[in-house]
C-alpha cells in the first residue's frame, strides 16, 4: 500500500481522532456507529482537505454543505466549483444561498447566516455532526480577539473540537499542513479575497499582528496561543461543572435563585451560576457588563436595581431571591 504523504496523513489522523473521540478524551454523544457527517466547506484549503480526509476515515455517508453568502460577484460560480471538488472526492454536496443582514458588521453578519444554514442541515439529517475547517492559527486569532475585547476565560478557551453539532477536527493542524494536503493530492483550493482584505479584523492580526509578535518573540506565538486556549478551556469546564451543581442546589420550583446562599461562592463560581441561570431563564448573548450588574444583586446588594438584559428581561431582587421577569418600560427599579 502507498504511504500518504506525511500532510494527508496528518489531517487523517485528526479527523480520525476527532471522530474517535481521542482528542477530547471522550466520544461525541452525537455520533454514532456509521453515522453521517456534514462538510462545511467554502473550497477553500482546509475544508477541501478536510473533506477528502473525512472521506478516508468515516464509517458513515458524508454530505457537504456549501454556502453562498452572495457577497461577492461571482459567488455562485464558486460555490458550483466547490460541490463540485466535492462530488469528485464521492461527497455528496449541496449549495445553500443564504441572505446576510448587518447587524454585528459583516464578518459577523456572514458568520451567523452560515451556522445557521449548518445547523439547519443538521437538523434535517437527524442533528448529525458538522465538520468544520478550522486551525490552529484560527484558534490563534480567536485567543487575540478576545484578549483584545477584554474577554473572560469562556471566550479565550477559543473554540472546542466538539461542541455538537459542531466538530472542528484541524485545531491541532497549522493551515499550512492543510494547503500542502490538498497540493499533495492535486485538490486546486480557493482563496477567498476576503481573506486578504484589510477591512475585516480577523484578516489584518493575521497579516499584520501575529506576523509582528511572531518577530518579536522570536516564533511560536500561534502554538502558544493556541497551548493557552487549550488550558483555559479545561480551566473553565472544572469550573462550569462546579456552578452547574450550585445552580442545581440554588434553583426554586419558581424559577427563582438564592442570591444569599449564591453570595457566599466566588465570583467565578457565582457568575457561572448567573450566566446558566439567566440563559434558561430566556436571556441570550449575556454581555460582561450585563453579567455583573446582575452579580452586584448579589454580592454587592443595596437595593439597586439592575438593566434590562437581553431577551426583553430584567431581574430583580426580593426576599433573598432573584427573578427573572419581564423588562418594565418605565418606573422606579425595586428597592426590597
Amino acid at each position: 500500500m502507498t504511504r500518504a504523504p506525511d500532510p494527508v496523513a496528518d489531517v487523517r489522523r485528526a479527523v480520525r481522532e476527532a471522530l474517535s473521540g481521542a482528542a477530547n478524551g471522550y466520544l461525541a454523544a452525537s455520533m454514532r456507529p456509521n453515522s453521517p457527517l456534514i462538510i462545511a466547506c467554502s473550497g477553500g484549503a482546509d475544508s477541501l482537505a478536510l473533506a477528502a480526509a473525512a472521506v478516508h476515515v468515516a464509517d458513515g455517508p458524508v454530505h457537504g454543505v456549501v454556502v453562498d453568502h452572495g457577497l461577492q460577484d461571482g459567488s455562485d460560480r464558486q460555490a458550483a466549483r466547490a460541490a463540485a471538488q466535492l462530488g469528485a472526492l464521492g461527497v455528496s454536496a449541496e449549495v445553500v444561498p443564504v441572505d446576510v443582514g448587518g447587524e454585528g458588521g459583516p464578518e459577523a453578519a456572514a458568520r451567523t447566516a452560515r451556522y445557521a444554514a449548518l445547523r439547519e442541515a443538521s437538523r434535517a439529517r437527524g442533528d448529525v455532526p458538522v465538520l468544520l475547517g478550522h486551525t490552529l492559527d484560527d484558534q490563534a486569532e480567536t485567543v487575540l480577539l478576545g484578549l483584545g475585547r477584554g474577554s473572560g476565560a469562556r471566550s479565550l478557551a477559543g473554540m472546542a473540537v466538539w461542541d455538537p453539532p459542531w466538530c472542528r477536527p484541524l485545531l491541532g493542524l497549522r493551515r499550512a499542513t492543510t494547503r500542502a494536503a490538498c497540493a499533495a493530492t492535486g485538490l486546486d483550493s480557493w482563496d477567498d479575497p476576503h481573506n486578504a482584505d484589510p477591512r475585516y479584523t480577523r484578516v489584518r492580526l493575521r497579516h499584520e499582528v501575529l506576523p509582528l509578535l511572531e518577530d518579536v518573540l522570536s516564533g511560536g506565538v500561534a502554538p502558544a496561543l493556541a497551548r493557552t486556549a487549550a488550558q483555559l478551556a479545561d480551566d473553565d469546564a472544572a469550573l462550569t461543572a462546579l456552578a452547574e451543581a450550585r445552580l442545581a442546589v440554588l434553583a426554586g420550583a419558581d424559577g427563582g435563585l438564592d442570591a444569599v446562599a449564591l453570595a457566599a461562592d466566588p465570583p467565578a463560581i457565582r457568575r457561572r451560576v448567573l450566566r446558566s441561570w439567566l440563559v434558561a431563564r430566556g436571556a441570550p448573548e449575556l454581555s460582561d457588563a450585563h453579567l455583573r450588574a446582575v452579580d452586584r444583586l448579589v454580592a454587592a446588594w443595596r437595593g439597586q436595581g439592575a438593566p434590562p438584559l437581553p431577551g426583553g428581561l430584567e431581574v430583580v431582587r426580593a426576599h433573598g431571591r432573584l427573578q427573572a421577569v419581564a423588562a418594565r418600560s418605565a418606573g422606579p427599579p425595586p428597592t426590597r
